[in-house]
């Protein structure tokens, strides 16, 4: 067990100030460094490491090598009365949503539905951000996006999709949204790179070698490509993301998609979020999901995003940590 030294404690102002200047330090404009701490911290405070403080380094070299244009200002256009279009301008994808997000909110409160699509960005960070976001709103919200490859099925050796994640959520009456966001792939590529770097094995069905082999060998995984959840139906789900995101978000197609990691070029990923009021079909919607989620529970299921919510609520009085060794890094 690692001793209370191993970790810095923050409060969530003071975390956000603390990624702030991390990003101003890296060259990141006011108003883009305000609008990735915000999404950093949301997701580090809803228990979610790998895409919080974890995931900033990331964004941090794409500032200084020049993959994310640090004062990028999104070129918002409401196309359509229930359309936006964002060209994220090879900045983050944050910064467009935060700016369409009144429009958004407000559209699909008069029109019943609406719809945020964005092109040219950096990885979108935690996609759930997004949705739970819209569902505090009172709004059923999806979205959908992608990136660079790292996903292909059983058999094949080339990536061709990025992990194209998908995020639901919808506000209940009881106060707690059901919230899902998951990956098609098997697993997330930081649970391959955090084996890989501890030298453990990875369990079957999660990735290929660079021969497109089945491997256990993260190192081995590392060369090749993650695996699509349940075989061609994650595969399937996967490509349902792509379009959505890489083609009617307008981002590059995953396969054209350059490295988040390395070299000097956005991957110009795509971000699609829809929002729905539902008390416009039924004023009951709230109370009815939350008397469903009831019903479900009592049969033994699941509440997905209760976890997060309750880590959300932990953190607001406790505030996070971070481990040392991280923290001292982006200081």
């Amino acid at each position: 067990m690692q001793s209370p030294a191993a970790f810095k404690h923050l409060s969530l102002p003071e975390a956000r100030a603390f990624a702030r200047q991390c990003c101003l330090a890296a060259g990141a404009s006011q108003e883009v460094a305000q609008a990735l701490a915000e999404a950093t911290v949301s997701a580090q405070a809803h228990g979610l490491a790998s895409v919080g403080f974890e995931h900033l380094p990331d964004y941090l070299s794409g500032f200084v090598s020049g993959r994310i244009a640090c004062a990028a200002q999104p070129l918002i256009t409401q196309v359509a009365p229930a359309m936006i279009r964002s060209d994220a301008c090879q900045g983050i994808a944050q910064l467009g949503f935060d700016q369409a997000f009144g429009a958004l909110r407000d559209n699909s409160r008069q029109l019943g539905i609406s719809l945020f699509a964005q092109h040219n960005g950096f990885t979108c960070g935690e996609l759930g951000y997004y949705t739970r976001r819209l569902a505090a709103e009172g709004l059923v919200a999806l979205a959908f996006c992608n990136g660079p490859p790292l996903l292909t099925v059983l058999g094949q050796r080339q990536p061709m999709y990025s992990t194209n994640p998908l995020a639901f959520a919808a506000p209940s009456g009881d106060g707690r949204q059901v919230l899902i966001d998951q990956a098609s792939s098997a697993t997330a590529f930081v649970n391959i790179l955090k084996a890989a770097q501890a030298g453990e094995a990875i369990p079957a069905g999660w990735a290929v070698d660079a021969q497109g082999a089945a491997t256990l060998s993260a190192r081995e995984a590392m060369h090749g490509a993650l695996l699509a959840f349940g075989g061609s139906r994650g595969a399937n789900i996967a490509l349902m993301v792509e379009v959505l995101a890489g083609c009617v978000g307008g981002g590059n197609w995953s396969l054209d998609a350059p490295d988040f990691r390395s070299g000097t070029q956005s991957p110009g990923s795509g971000l699609l979020v829809i929002a729905i009021a539902p008390h416009l079909l039924d004023e009951q919607f709230e109370k009815r999901l939350a008397q469903q989620m009831q019903r479900l529970a009592a049969l033994g299921i699941h509440h997905p995003g209760q976890a997060k919510q309750q880590a959300y609520a932990r953190a607001l009085n406790e505030g996070i940590r971070l481990p040392m060794t991280l923290y001292q890094q982006l200081a």
